[in-house]
This record gives structure tokens, sequence and C-alpha cells, in this order.
């Protein structure tokens, strides 16, 4: 029996090139799961404030799974945070703004503010675009707060960085977070399933999951209905066997009470 529905946004509910705002069918489905009794979950690097703000239609409905399962939502409440030591935060953020050849842009996560190292090359527009608070800093230990996740972006495309950057911080669960995109953390999207299931009483076999890309990896393994988005890396998708070109089309099936396709 499936309890908790989760998925993931950029490249999974919302395409990397859509407006940035969810249908009335998407709050639909919502409604629907909930008055089946099932709780639905954005799992995603977003921050809190982000999510809250796209899902605020039906927000009552919803626990959040921001910053990449660093910090875990539910009835406005914060369920569960994951902070990075100092050190290593700022250690990563200076090693990426220094070694990414003047292309790369830095942003690190507090629980519900964004500090932007800004090369003026797009990540402040994409930060505003999602609705993310955001500040600019030169220095990381000019944060006041601790630190849940520290991100690489690119504008032209992270693909040149991920042997540079994502091994050597493996440490921080390192991983391609979107096209444009790596994200470390100490927590990941299972450590925030985790979380989640234990504070409301959820068991990995009743939940549903959708995912499209390596920082997904770590919830699609706990989840008991894992779902691969269609346009996944072939690694990706040979690794789960359910995927899918749209989480709605799963859900809707879902909802009538017909299998969905396996495939």
């Amino acid at each position: 029996m499936i309890r908790l529905v989760l998925s993931d946004l950029d490249g999974t509910l919302l395409p990397y090139n859509s407006t940035g705002t969810l249908g009335e069918d998407t709050f639909a489905l919502i409604r629907g799961l909930a008055a089946r009794g099932v709780l639905f979950c954005p799992a995603s690097g977003r921050q809190y404030a982000s999510l809250r703000r796209l899902f605020a239609p039906v927000a009552e409905h919803c626990a959040f799974l921001c910053e990449n399962g660093a910090a875990v939502f539910y009835k406005e409440k914060l369920l569960a945070k994951t902070p990075m030591p100092r050190p290593l935060a700022e250690a990563i953020a200076w090693d990426m703004w220094q070694n990414s050849d003047g292309r790369g842009e830095v942003m690190l996560s507090g629980q519900n503010m964004a500090y932007l190292m800004s090369h003026g090359r797009g990540m402040a527009d994409r930060i505003a675009f999602i609705g993310n608070r955001h500040t600019f800093i030169t220095d990381p230990s000019d944060i006041p707060e601790a630190v849940t996740k520290v991100s690489l972006y690119v504008r032209e495309g992270i693909a040149p960085y991920v042997a540079r950057f994502v091994p050597k911080w493996q440490a921080a669960n390192a991983a391609v977070a979107g096209p444009k995109w790596i994200d470390t953390t100490l927590a990941n999207k299972g450590t925030g399933l985790r979380a989640l299931c234990a504070a409301l009483g959820f068991a990995p076999g009743e939940v549903m999951a959708f995912g499209d890309n390596y920082n997904d990896v770590a919830m699609l393994d706990i989840a008991g209905t894992p779902y691969i988005m269609d346009g996944a890396v072939p690694a990706l998708r040979a690794r789960y066997p359910r995927h899918t070109a749209d989480p709605r089309t799963v859900l809707r099936a879902f909802l009538q009470g017909t299998p969905p396709p396996a495939g």
C-alpha cells in the first residue's frame, strides 16, 4: 500500500525548460492523493521558501524535502536538518570557486537563505526565478548560520567539471543535480526520506518516488516503488525497471486503481 509519494522537481515534475510553475492538474492529483490518505512530498535541491510558494495551493497536503534532503518540513515545522561542518563547506566552496576556470558560480545554502558567490553569469537569475531567498557574499566565512549544502553552477553546463569535483568531494555526497549543477551535502534525498518516514511512521515499502538524476538515487533506492524518468541517462534507466515520461501519468493510474506501466 502506498502512503507517501515523493517527486523530484527539475527534470521530473518540471521540465528543465519549463516556466517553473505547476498546473492545476498537478494540484488536483495531490488533492486526490490526500483524499486517499497519501501524503505528497516534493524532493528537491530548492529551499523551503521556494517549495512552499510553488505548492501553495496544496501545501496543507504536502511534506517538503528541501536542500537535497538536508532539511525536511511538515506542517510548517522543521522535522530534520543535516548541517555540514563549516570547515568542509568552506573548503568545497573555495575549491569550486577557484578551480572552475572563472565559469563556475557557487551557492551555499542555509536553512532558508541562499548565499551566492557570483560572477554574474546567470546563477542569481536562476535562483530568483525558482523563488529562493538569496543574498551575495564574497567569503563563505561571513555566513551567519549553519550551511546545509554547497553547489556549483555553470551556465554552459557542468559536464567538464564532473570529473574534477565529484570524485574529490564524495565524502560530501557530491552528485550531478542537473545539466548546470553539482551539489554537495552531508545529507542526500535518502537521508531526508528516512527522516520523514521515521517522523511520520511510514515504511519504505509504502513509498513511491520519482527522479531523473544521480542526486535522486539514494531516494529511489529506499522507496519501495521507484520510477526513473525516460530522459535519464542510460545507466539510471538500467538501474530501475519502472520508467515514465511524466509522474502525473503514473499518479493518475494509481488514483484510478489501474496498474501503471512497469517500463
